[in-house]
């Protein structure tokens, strides 16, 4: 079993940055990121294996460092650090977890992922 408990969405600005937590409780395979904007489905943002901390993120955010997703072991926390916003970005962010390390091809995958957070709003807005 793995509980998720995020932290940190809020209203900024288009161009500002943003940290998002989420605490990790029990053991996950893989932990990720995804985000769901209004009106769409929920789509992947970032992912990696617990173990490895390799990172793999979706295209749409992809390059130029904007996202970054990290983990504390020590703290049982994961992070996806936000930079240059736009409002593209607004939505939820929902924290996710696999008991499994998936492979790469599996991390973008919502059905991949058997726990879920509460999720975070997150808004991009002058």
């Amino acid at each position: 079993q793995v509980q998720l408990v995020e932290s940190g969405g809020g209203l900024v600005l288009p161009g500002d940055s943003l940290t998002l937590s989420c605490v990790v409780s029990g053991r996950a395979g893989t932990v990720g990121w995804f985000r769901q904007a209004p009106g769409k489905e929920r789509d992947f943002v970032a992912a990696m294996r617990w173990s490895d901390g390799i990172p793999h993120y979706s295209s749409s955010v992809k390059g130029r460092g904007r996202f970054t997703i990290a983990r504390d072991k020590a703290k049982s926390t994961m992070y996806l650090q936000m930079n240059s916003l736009k409002s593209e970005d607004t939505g939820v962010y929902y924290c996710t977890a696999d008991a499994t390390p998936l492979i790469a091809t599996s991390m973008s995958s919502e059905g991949s992922y058997d726990y879920w957070g509460q999720g975070t709003q997150v808004t991009v807005s002058s």
